[in-house]
């Protein structure tokens, strides 16, 4: 009913501020299951592209969205349960890893549309990064059902990381590729060699349908190191603030040494003034 009520409300709404465009929707079958596999570039990302095909997709979301406190934890935990979105523990924890497997298989073989972020994790700078080796590759071999690759445009610019509030007057888009038929692996899905294949398969074809820049390392880790360039940056940047205020400091002081050097020099040459006057 949740659902209903996101693409009754939420739909319209989009299409109003943003005009998102969308191409390739007749790649997505009128029915059946089948693996969706998009770029993730925005939190809104989880918006518009639920809200504008017209089959219902159940997507991973991080256990975060479920589980963080106050009112805003409470409301997230609301929209991503009313939407059958599945949490996932990221934590590397394999016992909740099988179960979103599991949770997946189950979507799919229902003949419904699971969706799936193979980077794991939001680009944190627009930039295409390596898929994670596991679920998408696993479940597509398990269940045989079609991977259809994905891309998102530009929902970076509608909503930066971190931003709550959207910025208007930017249309994002949404590109949908042919559906990638991985049947000739069935039953394998637990040679790693593989799962590597179909993921680097399935990634290549979202970079040729983005556009993006592919960076072959995982997101997370280019977050890590993103986060350690930016401490390293600011210390560099209070480390020359601290030395430009001690070099300012020691120019004031040496102003101030010379101008009483100088008021000592006028005074004594006064008084050398006034005794030669005297002696006069």
């Amino acid at each position: 009913m949740f659902y209903r009520l996101m693409k009754m409300i939420v739909a319209p709404l989009l299409r109003i501020f943003f005009r998102p465009w969308i191409e390739g929707e007749e790649n997505i079958p009128a029915e059946g299951a089948a693996i969706i596999a998009s770029n993730h570039l925005s939190f809104s990302d989880s918006f518009f592209f639920p809200a504008l095909i017209k089959r219902r997709v159940t997507f991973i979301a991080k256990a975060e969205y479920f589980t963080t406190p106050g009112i805003k934890g409470r409301l997230t935990a609301a929209f991503f349960k009313g939407v059958g979105q599945l949490p996932v523990d990221r934590s590397g924890v394999r016992g909740a890893g099988e179960a979103a497997i599991r949770s997946a298989i189950a979507v799919l073989d229902r003949g419904e549309l699971f969706g799936v972020y193979p980077e794991g994790t939001r680009s944190p700078d627009g930039k295409l990064y390596r898929g994670k080796v596991g679920g998408l590759a696993r479940v597509a071999l398990a269940t045989g059902a079609p991977v259809i690759p994905v891309a998102m445009i530009d929902t970076e610019k509608v909503q930066p990381p971190g931003q709550v509030i959207p910025n208007f007057g930017i249309r994002p888009g949404i590109r949908i590729g042919r559906p990638l038929d991985f049947s000739r692996y069935h039953g394998m899905e637990n040679d790693r060699f593989i799962l590597r294949s179909v993921t680097d398969e399935v990634m290549y074809e979202i970079m040729r349908l983005s556009g993006q820049e592919y960076v072959d390392i995982y997101a997370t880790a280019a977050k890590r190191q993103i986060s350690e360039d930016k401490k390293k940056a600011d210390a560099e940047r209070k480390a020359v603030q601290k030395a430009e205020q001690a070099a300012a400091k020691a120019e004031k002081a040496e102003e101030k040494a010379e101008a009483e050097r100088a008021a000592e020099a006028a005074k004594a040459e006064q008084e050398q003034q006034e005794k030669g006057t005297g002696q006069a």
